[in-house]
């Protein structure tokens, strides 16, 4: 099968990512960094393969257990999958109560009952004032500390989540002091990362024309950044099976890895193919062919 798009050291497939990872090679892919649909909370397309269009919060995750088992026969063993996500708002009018959806916890299943380790969890913080303005959520108002504080609550931070293949890897990775310095790792190391810029996003990154497609909820290229530093080594091959405009493969070609990514939705496909064109030429075609 042969990608829509490609480069040099990137491809970039314009379909269904659960039959675009059934005909990878097994053992094939070295890391994968991903934010998932979240469930119904966006709805991205149309179409009856996006998994973020489903009919409920209980068929998003059974089509989303499918999807983990395929992944998995992509990795390579001993690595490292990244999945970022947050905890999801229920509605009174479709759930029947105000609250958060464990969304997290039912990733960390699925992806366990796939065979993965859950490996580790990060929490990246998020400002409170921010997510208010955003979502006007009840239990961020300030007015409700004086109606009822019961209902207030803390913002939602988003997650990644660290899953691996636990078999041998026979391909470690390896860090000097020279591109991991102790002071780096220490930050790395720390369960809360408190220094992602939330508006350090692809979207905002590269002049665009009035018929550019936006994504809705691009992840923070230092987010992707920092799993890549943690979990690759240059030349590896990194996949995003949820590519949208392409954010992790243009900060994956920027640090020199290789990349595959998947992208059900015509217009952001297109899009993401600007972004990685753009990225590559910074490194001059130095890695070789990935397709």
């Amino acid at each position: 099968m042969q990608p829509e798009y490609q480069g040099s050291d990137w491809g970039l497939y314009n379909g269904d990512c659960i039959e675009v990872m059934a005909g990878l090679p097994e053992g094939s892919v070295d890391c994968s960094i991903f934010s998932p649909p979240f469930a119904d909370l966006f709805v991205y397309s149309d179409s009856e393969r996006d998994m973020g269009n489903c009919g409920s919060y209980s068929e998003f995750m059974d089509h989303y257990r499918y999807f983990a088992e395929n992944l998995y026969r992509a990795m390579k063993p001993g690595r490292i999958t990244c999945v970022h996500c947050t905890d999801l708002p229920s509605r009174k009018g479709k759930d029947g109560f105000i609250g958060l959806q464990d969304f997290s916890g039912d990733l960390i299943k699925a992806h366990r009952d796939a065979g993965f380790v859950y490996h580790a969890r990060c929490t990246i913080w998020k400002d409170p004032v921010v997510e208010m303005q955003r979502t006007k959520a009840l239990g961020l108002l300030y007015k409700q500390l004086k109606k009822d504080s019961a209902m207030s609550r803390v913002g939602m931070p988003d997650y990644m989540l660290f899953f691996r293949k636990d078999e041998p890897n026979p391909d470690p990775i390896t860090h000097t002091p020279e591109d991991l310095h102790v002071s780096e790792w220490q930050e790395l190391a720390s369960p809360v990362w408190m220094t992602v810029q939330q508006g350090n996003v692809l979207n905002g990154r590269m002049a665009k024309g009035s018929e550019d497609e936006r994504h809705i909820c691009p992840l923070q290229l230092d987010v992707i950044e920092r799993c890549l530093r943690l979990y690759t080594n240059p030349g590896d091959v990194v996949l995003d099976p949820f590519n949208g405009i392409g954010s992790t493969g243009f900060q994956a070609l920027k640090m020199g890895r290789k990349y595959l990514g998947i992208e059900l939705k015509p217009e952001y496909a297109a899009q993401a193919a600007k972004f990685l064109t753009e990225a590559e030429s910074s490194q001059d075609g130095l890695l070789g062919d990935v397709a």
